[in-house]
């Protein structure tokens, strides 16, 4: 039995490397980047008639194409993206795309490459057949599992396209996710005075310093855990790098962390960076500053009765599967689209809990069942 062509694109996309660098120095320049990756779809869209390009950060592109049709609905935005996390330590061959028992593994299938192969074969089944009813803008945006440069190079490159709503492409298991929390990130840099460690009266351990801060931190995660949001849960804040000395008979004269701050709807830069300086106070903590607090994506928090979630709804439920909404834990570039007013909704094949693991896989029926919820909703079903 032939493959169905959502199954081949997806596998030809997995053969792609496109691995965000996540500022790393030893990252292979063979794997590194969605250069490679946005100019095959980008080609592939042009095959299909669409004018498709590449635009954005030179280094970090992303790919963009439009299909119009006359008397449209309305317009809607498909971001999918394009960088999928490093491959250190996976127990398959990442850029091997095998299928086994019904699931095609490697890095990327499920998060999120699938949901671009299913958008693409909807899109061009529609084009062929002249049954869209509804614009398309389609979008591999770059750098999605860091900084969102990407989301933020489309919402530039669509501000004059009359966009009505959104769909970020996530691993959601079919289901229609309208709300998740945001992600900031916090660096903290703790000073010193160098010294030898045989006197180390003489300098100001600046590991000591961080080590109050990192205390302060902690007792702020659980004044968060006392405020949460009704529906999703409470704002959270954990430590994850720390580093700083050069050498165990020195005394260090700077160090340094990395904290994430999961955000709920209110919370803002200016709000995470006040209660982190206002608990170091709190604490007492000298010889440490907040150098740096930045929203990567902010908190995601559709109404049911949105568009985007009625039309998605509807598209499920023409194709005969369940119309679940929830939300998840995760962030997307949903929430950096409704910062700039652009408001939506997170769906896509695959399970969360494959995405980054050491054996990534996606389920081929539910890429199958995504790319006919696709074409519902381009032919105007949802």
């Amino acid at each position: 039995m032939p493959q169905a062509p959502c199954i081949q694109y997806l596998q030809d996309f997995v053969a792609i490397p496109s691995v965000n660098p996540m500022g790393r120095s030893d990252m292979p320049a063979g794997i590194a980047g969605e250069r490679r990756y946005a100019e095959h779809v980008r080609e592939k869209l042009r095959g299909m008639g669409l004018d498709a390009e590449i635009f954005g950060d030179p280094d970090r592109p992303s790919v963009v194409a439009e299909a119009r049709v006359a008397g449209a609905l309305d317009t809607v935005l498909i971001a999918s993206h394009l960088d999928t996390v490093p491959v250190d330590h996976m127990e398959i061959e990442p850029f091997d795309p095998v299928i086994k028992d019904g699931r095609l593994y490697g890095r990327g299938s499920c998060d999120t490459k699938a949901g671009m192969a299913t958008a693409i074969e909807a899109l061009e089944r529609v084009t062929r057949n002249g049954t869209l009813r509804r614009n398309v803008i389609l979008v591999g945006e770059s750098d999605e599992e860091l900084g969102s440069i990407g989301a933020r190079d489309t919402l530039r490159q669509v501000a004059d396209r009359g966009v009505d709503w959104a769909i970020a492409t996530e691993p959601t298991e079919l289901r229609i996710v309208t709300h998740h929390k945001g992600i900031a990130i916090a660096r903290l840099v703790a000073s010193g005075r160098a010294g030898h460690s045989s006197a180390p009266e003489k300098g100001s351990n600046a590991i000591y310093a961080l080590a109050g801060a990192i205390r302060a931190l902690e007792s702020l995660h659980a004044e968060l855990a006392e405020r949460p949001d009704p529906i999703l849960g409470a704002p959270t804040l954990s430590v994850g790098v720390v580093a700083g000395g050069a050498a165990p008979n020195i005394i260090p004269d700077e160090a340094w962390l990395l904290a994430d701050r999961r955000l709920v709807p209110g919370d803002t830069e200016e709000s995470v960076r006040a209660e982190i300086e206002s608990v170091l106070s709190r604490h007492g903590v000298e010889g440490v500053r907040l150098e740096r607090c930045t929203v990567e994506k902010g908190p995601l928090g559709t109404a049911h009765d949105h568009v985007s979630v009625q039309h998605l709804r509807a598209a499920l439920l023409a194709q005969g599967l369940a119309a679940a909404t929830g939300t998840v834990a995760f962030g997307t570039d949903a929430g950096v689209f409704e910062d700039a007013g652009l408001r939506g909704v997170v769906f896509g094949p695959g399970s969360i809990d494959r995405a980054h693991t050491a054996r990534e896989y996606v389920e081929l029926d539910q890429v199958e069942a995504a790319t006919e919820v696709w074409v519902r909703l381009f032919e105007g079903d949802g």
